[in-house]
């Protein structure tokens, strides 16, 4: 006799979708970081220690990769002080070092959004699922 076979958990593509594309916009503004401070526009020749403004980002990786709920809240709020600073920068600093900053403030808002599509969808479809059973 064959023991029954359980279905594996089945996840909505948008969950996917949002997942992927918050995992790819934190790693993307994380090369950004350590890039932009170390060799593409440093403040100083041979980097600065700014560039270590990277390693917050690192934090949420593994919540967002297991889909918590939680992480992609915190990571939402977090998201505005990168956006805050790229703003900042993207004002004052002068070419290249504020075209880099514009590509943070846009990476910021794809994380952004991303996170609350994807927190938004997640609450959506628990909601169908509840209304269903």
């Amino acid at each position: 006799m064959q023991p029954a076979s359980i279905p594996p958990f089945s996840v909505p593509r948008h969950v996917h979708a949002t997942q992927a594309l918050t995992v790819a916009g934190v790693l993307a503004l994380m090369a950004l970081c350590v890039a932009w401070e170390l060799w593409l526009a440093p403040l100083r020749p041979g980097g600065t220690l700014l560039a270590l403004k990277a390693l917050p980002l690192a934090l949420p990786l593994a919540g967002l990769l297991k889909r918590r709920m939680y992480t992609y809240r915190w990571l939402s709020l977090m998201i505005w002080l990168y956006c805050t600073e790229g703003l900042v920068r993207a004002t004052s600093d002068a070419a290249p070092s504020s075209y880099y900053a514009w590509a943070e403030v846009l990476l910021c808002l794809l994380i952004f959004t991303a996170c609350t599509l994807h927190i938004r969808l997640r609450l959506k479809d628990a909601k169908a699922s509840t209304a269903g059973a």
